[in-house]
């Protein structure tokens, strides 16, 4: 294998020679092997970090600290990997010591080298542009890494919004279908009141919207950035005018309104915007979990649980009971809600084992949170694709449901008193007849007046129903 030799403060390395980064980011390599989750696996981060690079370079050149030539050959190293070239040269672990130190040396080796390239030198000709002196100019890892960090939120939460749009409609959807399908309502797993399934249904799609709008009003967080901060918030080793200038281009190759914080001290030290966003995250897996363990329980059966829906089945359930079928769609997406749960759990140590100037533990709450958003996407267009497009309702099934329970009597409790429908409340309990029938055999109403009072419009939405007769 042909090498070239670089060095670094520790001392030399050999580089392979195809390969764009250099002795800082192999040693990085060598150093941790941890999560098996190299940098090129988030492509949105690289594309991110590259966006800072060519934004610093840019403001490094308006300043005139960089001159034209190598400016220029920098801003282009970066727009090609913002276009999607070099990615496999990023094969830092995400997981990674140092505050990101890593991950920036790993970026800026990369647009070094190739920028070397353009400007006809060769790889690790570091005479003539230098990973840190030029591509590092102005900068730290410590607002280089939240910076980038940010803007791969912002990039990343709008393919998850754009998932949980189709879950929610999907949902909203289900919910005209099954419109007139009356149902038994039930609260502690106990028969309560009568209902539709399209009201269920549109509860879940109102959950997930609401869920669509918190993480949109969460994420706006991330449009605070650090840029300018460099080592600890006090700019050093900054121009005047540098700061406004970087976030300014940052903003326009970036395609987004980046403000500067308005304290970087404070910005520089603290992950607060990283724990709202996965708080963010975590309150759309509790939604979803809660969903998707309604799902089980309705479609539970199917001859002997509740049987209300019925789930597309995805594939065989069992190796020893024929023609069994599990909801396996809401299990798995179960799953991921745990798995987010417990990544905000982490994110949440990590921030708070953040040190006077600086967070360390940025890596770990970035892994996580990229592990967040790529699960809940990819659950929510997989429940919306393989499960709640396929979704039917056993329509008599509920309709005997309602006729068969007590719950049905709660309606009547204005107008017979509450103790006479317990009483037949409790005949039903007891007997082989429904509420319906021992309702009838009472008395306490006419023929006409139980059928008005039981009516599917009146179960479902009584005050309409006063509203029609007045």
């Amino acid at each position: 294998m042909n090498t070239r030799t670089e060095h670094d403060m520790l001392g030399e390395m050999q580089i392979p020679s195809d390969r764009y980064f250099g002795a800082q980011t192999l040693r990085a390599v060598k150093n941790f092997y941890i999560s098996g989750t190299p940098m090129s696996s988030q492509p949105k981060l690289i594309q991110a970090l590259a966006t800072v690079k060519q934004a610093t370079a840019m403001a490094n050149l308006e300043m005139g600290l960089l001159e034209s030539k190598n400016a220029e050959a920098i801003i282009q190293a970066a727009e090609e990997i913002i276009q999607g070239s070099l990615h496999e040269h990023f094969p830092v672990d995400m997981i990674q010591g140092g505050a990101g130190t890593s991950a920036n040396m790993n970026i800026n080796e990369v647009v070094c080298n190739r920028a070397l390239e353009i400007l006809g030198h060769q790889k690790g000709e570091y005479e003539y542009l230098h990973p840190l002196n030029h591509v590092n100019l102005s900068q730290s890892t410590n607002d280089v890494v939240p910076t980038a960090m940010k803007i791969a939120i912002i990039w990343l939460s709008e393919d998850l919004i754009a998932a949980m749009v189709a879950l929610r409609d999907a949902l909203f959807a289900k919910a005209e279908e099954f419109k007139s399908v009356i149902k038994m309502g039930r609260t502690q797993l106990q028969d309560a009141v009568p209902m539709t399934l399209g009201q269920e249904f549109r509860a879940f799609g109102v959950s997930i919207n609401e869920d669509i709008q918190n993480l949109r009003e969460t994420v706006k967080l991330c449009y605070l950035i650090n840029i300018g901060a460099t080592a600890i918030g006090t700019a050093i080793n900054t121009v005047p005018g540098y700061i406004e200038s970087v976030c300014r281009h940052l903003s326009q190759v970036s395609g987004l309104k980046l403000s500067n914080a308005i304290d970087l001290v404070e910005s520089t030290s603290d992950a607060g915007t990283f724990v709202s966003v996965s708080s963010a995250l975590k309150r759309m897996a509790i939604r979803l979990t809660k969903l998707c363990n309604d799902l089980r329980l309705l479609s539970s059966g199917p001859q002997a649980g509740l049987g209300d829906i019925q789930l597309p089945p995805m594939q065989p359930g069992s190796s020893i009971m024929p023609g069994k079928v599990n909801p396996v769609i809401p299990e798995v997406v179960n799953q991921i809600g745990f798995q987010v749960m417990g990544n905000d759990l982490v994110i949440t140590m990590a921030a708070a084992a953040g040190q006077l100037q600086l967070n360390a533990f940025l890596p770990i709450i970035l892994y996580n949170i990229c592990d967040s958003i790529k699960l809940l996407q990819r659950g929510c267009l997989t429940l919306k694709e393989k499960c709640i497009d396929g979704i039917t309702a056993n329509i008599e099934k509920c309709a005997q449901d309602v006729h068969r329970s007590a719950g049905l009597l709660t309606a009547l409790t204005p107008v017979i008193g509450y103790e006479a429908a317990a009483t037949i409340a409790k005949k039903v309990q007891h007997s082989n007849k429904t509420a319906y029938e021992l309702l009838q055999e009472s008395g306490l109403l006419t023929a006409q007046e139980i059928e008005t009072l039981l009516s599917p419009e009146h179960l479902i939405n009584p005050q309409a129903q006063e509203k029609t007769k007045k």
